[in-house]
């Protein structure tokens, strides 16, 4: 497909990443192609002057062992991280993963979300991370003015609500403002766009438990309009996502959703939810994650991953990559697995992930695509492996002809105008 943003090239996407990129046909031969160092200055200026701001990174709890932090052992957007990247905001997920749906399922993934959120309070009050709790979109860009880190707390799997619509009442005068109903796996609220594996049944959930939303679901889309959250798509299934965009009536973000047509992966955007998402006003942030963007139309690499799941005891059928290792009892399997997974998609590419961008762009325009990395879940993205690569990504926008003002937008005004709308339709309902 043809981007329209390619015409006239910007010479400067690459000087970042430690090279220059070459004029391209239509750039005339009198003009000048500027300097490394005039190119990374151009860069630093660009991406300084934007308010960058990533709509989805998971919550690592301090001192805890985890599979998903940087291989220092630290949250990929951890405070010195956002710092050296320039990344101005990020929304914090609360988020759970599937598990029983009882009393006692419900009870641990509250007790779960409530140390997330004790993590992000304590991370705020520490004075050396000069980092604030936004509450308001204002909020955001005061932080932005001021020098500080804005943090947004988000939610993600209603399993933290067990069946009580209220509970989201609690967790907005915590400081939650993004929700998104489900993780993997189905909860009583909504279809999960990732059915669960049942290790013991050898059988997955059925595809649809609600077909889209419960009541409980459409009654949390109206509380979440009612108080001025922003909703947030990502991990619903395909009918759950077109009954959202009936329901709500502010714009919603999907925020770490990339393009199913480019990588068919099913929790990824089909075309239609895409059109629907722009034609609403949303927004969908596209995710530094190799395992949402590897090439599914390459039949040898699709081969690959069968065998390696194969040699694991996994089944042949999978919607990403990485699915179901969790469920490999045997640590030493379950490493190869994810070791063999791992080399067969190798690094991701910045240029890719851009590949995503510039299809939405060229969907459904400039107003409507953000960035939502899935740090501390997702990453392998090679030179934006976390969020201090930050400004790297600006380069390669930067080189495929996106101006100041576009990538003010991607990296976190349509964000903002989202929020911002969410809040205003929440006040005028109340008045």
């Amino acid at each position: 497909m043809f981007h329209k943003y390619k015409v006239g090239l910007v010479a400067v996407g690459l000087a970042a990443l430690g090279a220059c990129s070459q004029p391209t046909q239509e750039t005339p031969q009198a003009q000048q192609a500027p300097s490394p160092a005039e190119a990374t200055a151009s860069v630093q200026s660009v991406h300084h002057h934007a308010l960058v701001l990533d709509a989805h990174a998971d919550i690592e709890i301090p001192d805890k062992p985890s599979r998903y932090a940087g291989p220092d052992g630290v949250s990929r957007v951890a405070p010195e991280k956002l710092k050296a990247g320039g990344v101005d905001a990020v929304v914090m997920a609360v988020a759970v993963g599937p598990g029983p749906r009882d009393p006692k399922g419900y009870a641990e993934a509250r007790a779960l979300a409530d140390e997330k959120l004790a993590a992000i309070h304590a991370l705020v009050a520490d004075p050396s991370n000069n980092a604030i709790l936004a509450r308001s979109a204002t909020d955001v860009i005061t932080a932005h003015e001021d020098g500080k880190t804005a943090i947004i707390l988000g939610f993600q799997n209603a399993r933290i609500l067990g069946t009580h619509v209220e509970t989201l009442d609690d967790l907005y005068a915590s400081g939650v403002r993004v929700f998104a109903l489900t993780h993997m796996g189905h909860n009583d609220f909504a279809d999960s766009s990732r059915p669960v594996y049942n290790g013991e049944t050898s059988s997955y959930e059925p595809d649809a438990e609600h077909g889209g939303l419960s009541a409980l679901g459409r009654d949390a889309i109206a509380r979440i309009n009612g108080l001025g959250g922003v909703v947030d798509v990502s991990q619903l299934s395909k009918q759950a996502t077109l009954q959202v965009l009936d329901l709500s009536v502010a714009p919603i973000i999907a925020s770490h959703s990339n393009v199913q047509a480019l990588s068919n992966v099913r929790r990824n955007l089909s075309d239609e939810e895409i059109d629907r998402i722009g034609a609403t006003g949303g927004v969908i942030h596209v995710a530094a994650f190799r395992g949402y963007l590897f090439d599914s139309n390459d039949a040898d690499l699709d081969r690959r991953i069968k065998e390696a799941r194969q040699t694991a005891g996994l089944p042949d059928a999978y919607d990403y990559p990485y699915e179901l290792y969790w469920e490999i009892e045997d640590p030493d399997v379950q490493q190869a697995y994810i070791g063999a997974i791992s080399t067969l998609l190798g690094p991701g590419s910045i240029d890719v992930m851009v590949d995503h961008i510039n299809y939405i762009v060229d969907r459904i325009g400039i107003d409507h695509v953000g960035i939502g990395n899935d740090f501390n879940h997702g990453g392998g993205i090679e030179g934006f492996d976390d969020a201090s690569g930050a400004m790297n990504l600006t380069a390669v926008l930067l080189d495929n002809g996106y101006d100041t003002s576009d990538i003010e937008k991607i990296w976190g005004g349509n964000f903002l105008r989202v929020f911002s709308e969410a809040e205003r339709i929440a006040q005028a309902k109340s008045n």
